[in-house]
């Protein structure tokens, strides 16, 4: 039996997708708890961040602990690769002395595909350039706790089409008659191959996926409105007048005239006044700060996840792991 990994979220089967979104909404409900004894008792997992994190650090710190295990943490200069170490060199210490690594190296997934090329230790993607997948399973998670289903759920997403967006396109498009409309700003959309991936699954499910580059006709008849912060970690802005080609998708009362029952999402950390409004974000339809809780209910069903796959014998250049 093999580590499991996740780097995107299309590695995952649609059953696969569904039982993680199914467990972190039971453990965000309380309709379950963790087993007992703990998930990953007897397991070391290292949290690899270098980047900024608040929540997603958080959430896999907490999780792994409340699941009864132990953490090693890294910052992004605590590692012998800022000597002149290969990654592929520390990636094999890594699965030689961690069971499962939660790493978030803002670039591309390459790096972290590496790393997950061996069967001892999982590999977690906590965001990189083009997908940030442990948000897109917080968002579904979300979204199934508040409203019992997703299958044929109306989202509407403003703002730039990133790492989130890209997630959460992957993810929604799997859901059955569920419908993702982007508004983002000229040369600010999602990754044409992603926006591919994301066509294909919704073809699949018969779900609807739309991209439009205006807010001209103000949109309405959505369950849910989502953005993001216009400054994502670890990218630049093409354009020096960036500001001004995204204030008109800034999110404001005003989006609720023809979404009256709408929820409000938003992955944190938000800046009021620029993608949304304070009334909005703090405000009685927003969810932001449960949605916040819910990475890491979301988190620990990665983490019992991955942890299932590491409970059997598996050699590897001549090592065996203890079961």
């Amino acid at each position: 039996m093999s580590a499991r990994h996740l780097i995107s979220l299309d590695d995952l089967t649609d059953t696969e997708l569904y039982a993680l979104v199914e467990r972190g909404a039971a453990l965000a409900t309380g309709a379950a708890r963790p087993a007992p004894g703990g998930p990953l008792a007897g397991l070391v997992t290292g949290v690899y961040f270098r980047e900024t994190s608040t929540r997603t650090r958080t959430a896999f710190s907490a999780g792994a602990l409340r699941l009864g295990g132990q953490i090693i943490g890294y910052g992004a200069g605590d590692l012998q690769t800022n000597t002149g170490e290969t990654s592929e060199d520390t990636g094999r210490v890594f699965s030689r002395m961690l069971d499962i690594l939660v790493a978030r190296t803002a670039g591309e997934t390459a790096e972290l595909r590496g790393w997950a090329a061996q069967r001892r230790m999982s590999v977690i993607n906590a965001m990189s350039a083009r997908e940030h997948p442990t948000q897109g399973l917080t968002d579904l998670t979300t979204l199934l706790a508040r409203f019992g289903r997703i299958e044929g759920l109306r989202v509407l997403y403003t703002g730039e089409g990133n790492n989130t967006a890209a997630a959460l396109a992957l993810g929604l498009t799997r859901y059955r008659g569920t419908t993702l409309e982007l508004r983002t700003p000229p040369g600010y959309g999602l990754d044409p191959e992603v926006r591919r991936r994301a066509q294909a699954h919704a073809r699949a499910a018969g779900s609807v996926l739309t991209e439009h580059h205006h807010m001209a006709d103000p949109p309405g008849g959505f369950d849910v409105v989502y953005t993001t912060r216009w400054q994502t970690t670890g990218t630049r802005k093409a354009h020096a007048d960036w500001r001004e080609r995204f204030e008109p998708f800034r999110v404001t009362d005003a989006l609720w005239e023809g979404n009256p029952g709408a929820v409000f999402l938003h992955d944190l950390p938000a800046h009021r006044g620029e993608e949304v409004t304070a009334e909005v974000l703090d405000g009685p339809h927003s969810l932001a700060f449960p949605q916040a809780e819910n990475k890491m209910h979301s988190a620990m069903a990665v983490l019992e996840w991955c942890a299932a796959s590491l409970r059997l014998p598996v050699r590897d250049d001549g090592g065996l792991r203890a079961a």
